[in-house]
């Protein structure tokens, strides 16, 4: 069921209605909104890669490539900044596939107009940077702000 929401494959209210009758919530849908969108918080970790994002977004096109649903994103949109990071934002709600489908990494390469080599990727799941690396891609498995340093210059991405 989450997998249809991410993937834009059944809106809000449908999943509300569902998540509703498979938990027996005794709750309507503006309850339940807040419920929902409240997971969220900047962490240290969250705030040293934003940071390095920051950093790097006036050297290279950076991109936010997620699976997220609509209402977290929006939440996340309305209370963060974080999307000021980056260039361009890629959604598996919007693309209608999550990661690790290989569409959703290809609809990304054709938003940014590049190659899979000319790529960097990082993610906390090594089951999607496999699958990253399987297109070409120069892919990362996130363990820590100073390991992804060290990644990025291995590959000679300037961190100044």
């Amino acid at each position: 069921m989450t997998a249809l929401f991410e993937e834009g494959k059944i809106s809000p209210l449908e999943f509300f209605l569902k998540v509703k009758e498979t938990l027996n919530l005794k709750l309507d849908y503006s309850e339940f909104i807040p419920i929902w969108n409240e997971i969220f918080f900047l962490s240290e970790k969250n705030r040293y890669v934003y940071n390095l994002a920051k950093i790097l977004k006036s050297h290279y096109i950076i991109a936010l490539l997620s699976n997220i649903n609509i209402l977290h994103f929006d939440y996340l949109k309305k209370n963060f900044t974080v999307f000021d990071a980056v260039h361009h934002i890629i959604t598996s709600f919007e693309v209608g596939f999550r990661k690790p489908h290989p569409l959703i990494y290809k609809k990304a390469l054709e938003t940014l107009g590049v190659l899979a080599t000319d790529v960097a990727y990082t993610d906390d799941r090594p089951e999607l940077v496999e699958k990253a690396q399987e297109l070409g891609i120069k892919s990362f498995h996130f363990q820590g702000i100073e390991k992804l340093k060290v990644d990025f210059l291995s590959i000679g991405i300037n961190l100044e």
